[in-house]
């Protein structure tokens, strides 16, 4: 995924671990003045307000299995209990291992390698899981007018490229690569589960919703196992929750300052959603004085400016893994247009935005629908 790692888990880990292998201003303007002064306290919360009135829910002792994959940690964390359910989190673990071999770009032999090579040939049958999950990536393009884009991996590969190579790239160089990016450049035929690409060029990539997509996979098989209690993270950025913890109504989860990285700015209370975070604070890299961020604009093929970080929860963690990199690149108000029309068409979806403070001022944080009961501000 293109997200940093800009939060962590507000709990105690187990040193016993048995496994370490491993949309426009116009409608927000109407949205403004429909909710008139309740708009204040629902999108623009002060931080010392809310955390002078409430205590912050705290973690406590866990289980903890783990393994790297997809170049990341992933951890089954759960709550102490019998010995028997950890069977069931290694084989949620052992997954992640087998849809990577599905999904990614990096090994020739994967099926995402092969359908990008033959694509442009000819019609590519997908397996049943992935094509559904190609088709959300899809409507989920759709739905960010594609700020969240499983097409854009030239861009990607353009800048890791001029990165290595010490430069920023020409803007001829991106221009050229224009006619590759978009989610139109795709046909799908969901009666035959095939697809294929409308010119040679044209890639998938789903590092932005992969991670997500195999925490839902891995929870299944918790699920599966009757396992009513707990969370499922990839890479820290990418997590996915059931049940409670610590006798919390969910799971407490802690989100980083993206200006003092050391201290937490928020918890949010997590049960039964997926949730992602993404922002810049970690991986960039300067030019001539200039930093560039690594999360890359689809629609004009540059790094993203004007956001710190941004914080979705969703229904699944691969909604909330693609949403959170879209919501970096729409900004404020298109995020939080976004979000209400998403839940206008009941997906339960929110948002915790993080702009940079103007000179002078706090970091304000921006609440796009998280309830109070799910959201703690830690005193600054």
């Amino acid at each position: 995924m293109l997200s940093a790692v800009c939060y962590h888990a507000a709990m105690k880990s187990d040193p016993t671990s048995s496994r370490r292998e491993f949309v426009t201003g116009r409608a927000i303007q109407a949205e403004i003045e429909r909710a008139g002064s309740r708009v204040g306290d629902e999108m623009l919360v002060a931080a010392e307000a809310v955390a002078a009135a409430r205590e912050i829910p705290g973690g406590g002792d866990t289980v903890r299995l783990g393994k790297v994959a997809m170049a990341c940690d992933f951890d089954v964390i759960l709550n102490p209990g019998p010995a028997s359910r950890l069977e069931a989190a290694s084989a949620a673990l052992d997954l992640v291992d087998r849809l990577e071999d599905q999904m990614s770009v990096y090994r020739p032999h994967s099926q995402l390698s092969r359908l990008n090579r033959i694509a442009a040939e000819q019609a590519v049958e997908v397996e049943p899981r992935l094509f559904d999950l190609l088709l959300l990536a899809r409507r989920l393009a759709i739905a960010t007018d594609g700020a969240f884009d499983p097409t854009a991996g030239p861009f990607v590969a353009l800048w890791r490229t001029s990165k290595q190579e010490h430069r920023v790239p020409k803007q001829s160089e991106i221009d050229a690569l224009r006619e590759l990016i978009g989610i139109d450049s795709v046909s799908f035929d969901a009666e035959r589960r095939t697809v294929r690409f409308v010119r040679p060029g044209v890639e998938l990539n789903l590092n932005s919703i992969g991670k997500g997509y195999a925490l839902d996979r891995a929870g299944e098989v918790l699920a599966e196992a009757a396992i009513e209690d707990w969370l499922l993270h990839g890479g820290h950025s990418s997590v996915l929750a059931r049940g409670g913890h610590a006798g919390h109504a969910g799971w407490p989860i802690a989100i980083r300052n993206p200006l003092f990285p050391e201290r937490p700015l928020a918890t949010i209370l997590l049960r039964d959603r997926g949730m992602s975070t993404s922002g810049s604070g970690v991986q960039y890299f300067r030019h001539r004085g200039k930093r560039y961020g690594h999360i890359i604009d689809p629609r004009t093929g540059w790094p993203v400016e004007g956001m710190l970080s941004v914080t979705v929860l969703a229904p699944t963690a691969a909604e909330a893994d693609a949403l959170s990199t879209a919501f970096f690149v729409l900004g404020v108000e298109k995020t939080i247009a976004c979000c209400h029309n998403l839940r206008g068409q009941q997906r339960d979806v929110a948002a915790l935005i993080l702009p940079p403070p103007t000179r002078g001022r706090k970091l304000e944080p921006i609440n796009c629908g998280l309830p109070d009961d799910q959201l703690f501000f830690h005193p600054p």
